[in-house]
């Protein structure tokens, strides 16, 4: 039988990982990626996931996950590498974290009927960091890289920054730091707004961008309580967008034109009736 056909596994991607870095037959520019170089692609790769199932296209969340799932076998090979650690560790730290959470699935009898209790993911996690703070001082490798603990230090700095807000808000709310309904967040941002505007006014560059961030950070908190995921919902918009700007971008071919042969209020008339087109639909 050939080689390459037949339903293939992950110990045949592992295998076809450590190939691909051999340092004398593998491919080149395989040989030459790091955790840093290859760090943008598993980030590019999530969000192609979330745009499969944004899309609801089952054929394509196949191979985005397949695509995803590489970033994770590359990391483990590099890791693998520098004799950190290897992929089968990567999926036994994730099983037994997985257990460990959810005690009222895999735990005694008296504990399952117990069940999710007030507290229980706190509890849970802070066991976890304390756990871990124990593990890097026996290791000799820093737990924090500030002097002490804060209760937003597991929110990592690398998430898109409105998804990061949302988790920052999350955290405070659940210490009570947080506006008891939506009222007093719509009047923030409306006060935000205010300040942006007089920002504007002033010419201040620097002024404007912080203002501006106040602003979507509001907008996050906004979408918080609203219990919407504000990069879903922006995702959404973006698509709108360009779907739109499409049916222009149709109509006015179909006159033998461009946008940059039509203007402003021409476009905006089209922007409008494609608008109400989608809407009677």
């Amino acid at each position: 039988m050939d080689q390459h056909r037949g339903k293939k596994t992950l110990g045949d991607l592992l295998a076809v990982m450590t190939a691909l870095r051999h340092p004398e037959t593998g491919c080149p520019w395989d040989q030459q990626q790091t955790f840093q170089t290859i760090a943008p692609y598993t980030i590019e790769e999530a969000y192609e996931v979330a745009d499969a199932i944004e899309r609801g296209n089952l054929v394509d969340l196949r191979e985005e996950l397949g695509d995803l799932l590489l970033q994770v076998v590359y990391h483990a090979e590099i890791a693998r590498e520098l004799k950190a650690f290897d992929f089968s560790e990567v999926a036994s730290a994730i099983t037994e974290k997985m257990i460990r959470r959810h005690p009222h699935v895999f735990g005694d009898e008296s504990t399952r009927k117990a069940g999710v209790t007030e507290g229980f993911w706190e509890r849970i996690k802070a066991e976890e960091r304390t756990e871990k703070a124990a593990h890097h001082a026996a290791s000799g490798t820093p737990a924090q890289s500030t002097p002490s603990a804060s209760l937003l230090d597991d929110v990592p700095a690398a998430l898109p920054a409105l998804s990061r807000a949302v988790k920052l808000q999350s955290k405070a709310a659940r210490v009570g730091f947080d506006w008891p309904d939506l009222a007093p967040v719509i009047a923030k941002m409306r006060e935000e707004l205010n300040e942006l505007d007089e920002a504007v006014s002033s010419g201040d560059h620097s002024a404007i961008e912080d203002e501006f961030g106040d602003l979507l950070f509001v907008m996050a908190n906004v979408a918080r309580h609203l219990k919407i995921d504000p990069e879903a919902s922006l995702r959404g918009t973006n698509a709108k967008f360009a779907r739109r700007f499409r049916q222009i971008e149709t109509w006015l071919s179909e006159q033998g034109r461009t946008p940059q042969q039509s203007n402003l209020e021409e476009m905006d008339a089209l922007w409008d009736r494609a608008k109400l087109e989608e809407k009677s639909r």
